[in-house]
């Protein structure tokens, strides 16, 4: 997804205190056998993590349970590590996922303070042992999502812009892990998150810099349809089967969907795209984890645009 607002927050959806059944509403996981795998539901709200009442309300209505909120923080201005806004989400009985992200969000592409060979270097490192040595004080779990969609050319980190090269994404990447390490900092999940690959992305093993230095990775991709002059109605497995395929060939870490969306009306049918979604991950037991970006931005990606669209996705949602 191109750059969204920067406190836009992804709610993924399994267990915790924002249980709808917590709530009076239904049981998030139906009677049954066990999954096959354990795997993690997600959706990106409107509110949260400051307020959480949209995730709840969708919880309710759907039977799902928040397993981990995630929100972004830019580099820029230098500010400390969010502890209240992490707590808020940690107390609510979900683990926060931050993507963290090397730029100033309002400064475009060509940012050269930020260039990955910058980060590498250790320009830097005064405010990347700052967060190390405040996510260790804090002490909770949480996920780091660092320069993600690298693949792409939107953002300062990606190679090809920005005067970056080839290989210094994964040198940048496995530089701010080394802080963290040399912080002795445990209690962060690192999740490498790529866009799908399209024409002329770069490829994923060109930036992969390697499973010691990753814990898991994800993927971000959106069936368009027809709400761009460059795009066309795909269904779930067109945009992220290469992609799935691509990256369960280059790492052995847990694969998750980190964001997902359809539009409303615009070349085809929504809820039955959301069924056919489940459909393909029902017998793609190698993706551990979904997001769906249900947010209206450039198009109604909402699992509730529709109430057929919001049944469709229950129905899923409460059996992944």
């Amino acid at each position: 997804m191109l750059p969204t607002a920067l406190l836009t927050v992804l709610v993924a959806v399994t267990g915790g205190a924002l249980d709808p059944a917590a709530a009076g509403g239904r049981s998030a996981k139906p009677a049954g056998p066990a999954p096959a795998v354990d795997r993690t539901l997600g959706l990106a709200v409107a509110g949260a993590p400051t307020d959480l009442s949209e995730a709840q309300g969708l919880a309710a209505r759907t039977g799902a349970r928040i397993d981990q909120v995630t929100f972004y923080a830019a580099w820029a201005g230098g500010t400390d590590f969010p502890a209240a806004d992490a707590s808020r989400i940690t107390d609510a009985g979900a683990v926060p996922e931050l993507t963290w992200e090397p730029w100033d969000p309002h400064a475009g592409v060509d940012q050269p303070a930020y260039a990955l060979d910058r980060i590498a270097a250790g320009d830097h490192d005064a405010y990347v042992t700052r967060w190390a040595r405040q996510v260790k004080a804090w002490g909770r779990p949480i996920v780091l999502r660092f320069a993600h969609e690298m693949n792409g050319t939107w953002y300062p980190w990606a190679e090809g812009v920005n005067g970056n090269g080839p290989g210094d994404h994964a040198a940048a990447w496995r530089h701010v892990v080394d802080v963290f390490r040399r912080a002795k900092v445990t209690n962060v999940t690192w999740s490498w998150s790529a866009n799908v690959p399209f024409p002329g992305s770069t490829p994923l093993a060109a930036l992969y810099p390697g499973d010691a230095y990753v814990d898991r990775v994800g993927l971000d991709g959106y069936n368009w349809g027809t709400t761009q002059p460059w795009s066309a109605w795909q269904s779930f497995a067109e945009v992220f089967a290469p992609g799935v395929a691509e990256l369960d060939a280059l790492s052995g870490r847990p694969l998750h969907v980190t964001e997902v969306g359809a539009p409303e009306a615009a070349g085809g049918d929504k809820a039955a795209w959301i069924t056919d979604m489940w459909a393909w991950l029902d017998v793609h037991p190698e993706v551990r984890g979904l997001t769906w970006f249900s947010l209206a931005k450039e198009a109604d990606w909402r699992v509730d645009s529709s109430e057929a669209s919001l049944a469709a996705w229950a129905a899923g949602a409460t059996r992944f």
